[in-house]
């Protein structure tokens, strides 16, 4: 059985990017500093302590998933816009679109005695839309809040499960945990076969979930409302953008007579038309 690829920060984005379309999965060890988890945790606990636990098996009724980090969270900005995981995503969704985008930012936090998730595939968010088998839409990330280790509930993934059949999502022997100290980080695509470890621990698994789609796909976390305009314009341009404040395509996204929703935002030009900026800004 394949594992999972590991990297230093410094390492090459190439290397890892293959690494996500061929095996599926990568780790990037200690990419962001303890301290500046630690800064996070502490901006996203009171939202953490009145979040309801999961309504249903899936997610997890011993699984709190909080949102709309980017609003709540100065400090997400390091982790939702990375440098080096970007330098990734670029490569791996470059060639499918013009844009890509957020698709979610989720703290999950996994409570002592919570059962490991069904596997799955990201992509099927998409109403199990059959996408050519070897096109990838979707980069995901779980960053490790906790030393994720196999008793706490790493995530579990199936190395190598890219362009499996549907049905190995019932292969749970095959799977293999993301164990990584607190500041990693594990990427994986919308094709790869994974599902959230079970938490034997007597401690929360905390970890913060952040996924990537193709601009001409629909969010699975409305930004614009989890991240309203008066938000957004307080954010770094490259964060606006990802979070969806561009235009996704040549005339994908615009705002009522033709504007460009990154110009409109920060008061340039009026918003100027599909002439202005904003227009195919892949690269953050």
């Amino acid at each position: 059985m394949d594992l999972i690829r590991r990297f230093a920060p410094d390492s090459d984005p190439d290397d890892i990017a293959r690494a996500l379309t061929t095996a599926g999965a990568a780790i990037i060890e200690r990419l962001v500093d303890e301290a500046t988890v630690d800064q996070m945790l502490a901006e996203m606990q009171p939202f953490v302590d009145a979040t309801p636990y999961g309504s249903d098996q899936f997610t997890g009724r011993t699984t709190k998933r909080t949102g709309a980090l980017l609003a709540r969270s100065p400090a997400s900005i390091d982790f939702v816009a990375n440098p080096e995981v970007l330098a990734v995503v670029d490569r791996v969704l470059g060639p499918n679109a013009t844009t890509y985008q957020l698709h979610l930012t989720q703290m999950i936090c996994i409570w002592p005695g919570g059962p490991a998730q069904s596997l799955h595939r990201d992509q099927w968010c998409f109403d199990m839309f059959p996408f050519p088998p070897e096109m990838d839409v979707e980069v995901s990330t779980i960053w490790a809040l906790d030393d994720f280790t196999e008793e706490n509930g790493a995530t579990r993934i199936i190395p190598g499960s890219l362009l499996d059949a549907a049905s190995c999502v019932a292969d749970t022997h095959r799977t293999v945990g993301a164990t990584m100290p607190k500041g990693s980080v594990v990427l994986y695509t919308g094709r790869t076969i994974h599902g959230g470890g079970e938490n034997r621990s007597d401690a929360v698994r905390r970890a913060l979930n952040v996924d990537y789609i193709l601009g001409w796909l629909r969010q699975e976390e409305n930004q614009y409302l989890s991240c309203p305009p008066e938000i957004a314009r307080t954010l770094p341009e490259r964060v606006q953008k990802l979070a969806g404040y561009t235009v996704g395509a040549f005339a994908l996204g615009y705002m009522d007579d033709v504007r460009d929703p990154f110009a409109v935002l920060n008061g340039l030009d009026g918003g100027s038309s599909f002439g202005g900026r904003g227009i195919r800004t892949l690269r953050l």
